[in-house]
């Protein structure tokens, strides 16, 4: 990352999309998986803006955290993304909050499920019709239009969830 700031120079817009996943009832998870779930989709995302905010606060900038409706809602044997997800949602709100004032902006996108590689990974379980899915298409645009916003403005959160419903 230093290196291609070095390079490029400090990006304006930052946008946190990592993520991963885990089936299973909360208390039989191996402690390896939580802590897995937790560095990718929650200290991943402290690690790279305590790295790249303090070189934006010279000209300001966005930070765009992709957030899950499991943030606000409980779904069975997905506990720790659950529990990621919510701490990533008010690590946002606290990031906005501190930074406000050195001209940086901090928001969410909140998805419903998104058809994404996520399905296929080992340890989740989705033998199931994914075509009423949000795109990754859909997503992209979405995230284009929150960076888009002048400087004066911001969206805070913006929901985005398939017209089928939640999964």
């Amino acid at each position: 990352v230093i290196e291609s700031i070095k390079k490029y120079g400090c990006p304006s817009v930052l946008i946190n999309n990592a993520g991963c996943a885990f089936n299973g009832n909360l208390l039989e998870m191996p402690l390896k998986q939580w802590q897995e779930i937790i560095q990718i989709n929650l200290t991943s995302v402290f690690q790279i803006c305590s790295l790249i905010i303090p070189l934006m606060r010279k000209n300001g900038g966005l930070i765009i955290n992709v957030s899950s409706h499991a943030s606000y809602n409980a779904f069975p044997k997905w506990g720790a993304y659950c529990v990621s997800k919510s701490a990533l949602a008010m690590f946002t709100k606290c990031l906005r909050e501190e930074e406000r004032f050195n001209s940086i902006r901090a928001c969410t996108i909140t998805l419903g499920s998104v058809n994404t590689p996520l399905w296929d990974s080992k340890s989740i379980k989705s033998d199931f019709d994914r075509s009423s899915m949000l795109s990754s298409t859909m997503v992209s645009k979405s995230i284009l239009f929150m960076a888009e916003q002048p400087d004066s403005t911001i969206i805070e959160d913006l929901t985005l969830m398939p017209s089928g419903g939640a999964f």
